[in-house]
């Protein structure tokens, strides 16, 4: 095991509960990403019918068994990809950052899609000042051995508001088995 391996084994030993979201988790996914001052912010309403209709793909991390979510990670599989997981938000709680959680919840969603979904690749969109992000995918690719690749998926020119960055598509994968 790397010591980047014994320290997500180390953080999700921390955290007593790392599941999928319910529908009751909305409000605090919703909070998590507005005060994270970095995600786009989509409706509440928007994360109550995450955590409702793609609970599957996605996970909170718990500070104590059954309490409010620390951290989440949202996500679905592709329609037309169904091989293909794409990460649309992560987010940790201002007071548990820096411990390696981000890391914890993306290795284990990515375990639990690989196995019960049969993924083999994970997709996501980061702006390329989103330093957090950018070593977060990085790492996990490092980690696992993956081919990373990185191109520009959306270019701010398609954006309707002027201060948009253009959207970077990091596709990792195939992952090991």
């Amino acid at each position: 095991m790397t010591a980047a391996q014994e320290d997500l084994a180390r953080t999700r030993s921390e955290f007593l509960q790392i599941e999928a979201p319910r529908v009751e988790d909305g409000a605090a996914i919703w909070r998590i990403a507005r005060d994270s001052k970095v995600l786009d912010l989509n409706s509440s309403y928007s994360y109550l019918l995450w955590c409702r209709d793609f609970a599957a793909t996605s996970v909170v991390a718990r500070d104590v068994p059954g309490g409010e979510p620390i951290a989440f990670i949202t996500g679905y599989v592709r329609p037309e990809r169904p091989e293909t997981l794409v990460v649309w938000q992560v987010a940790v709680d201002h007071a548990h950052r820096g411990r390696g959680l981000a890391g914890a919840l993306l290795e284990a969603l990515t375990e639990k899609v690989a196995t019960h979904q049969g993924v083999k690749v994970i997709e996501t969109t980061v702006t390329p000042d989103n330093t957090a992000s950018n070593r977060l995918f990085t790492s996990y690719a490092e980690r696992r051995g993956a081919p990373l690749e990185r191109e520009v998926l959306f270019d701010d020119r398609l954006f309707p508001e002027d201060t948009h960055l253009p959207e970077v598509l990091y596709r990792i994968g195939p992952l090991a088995a």
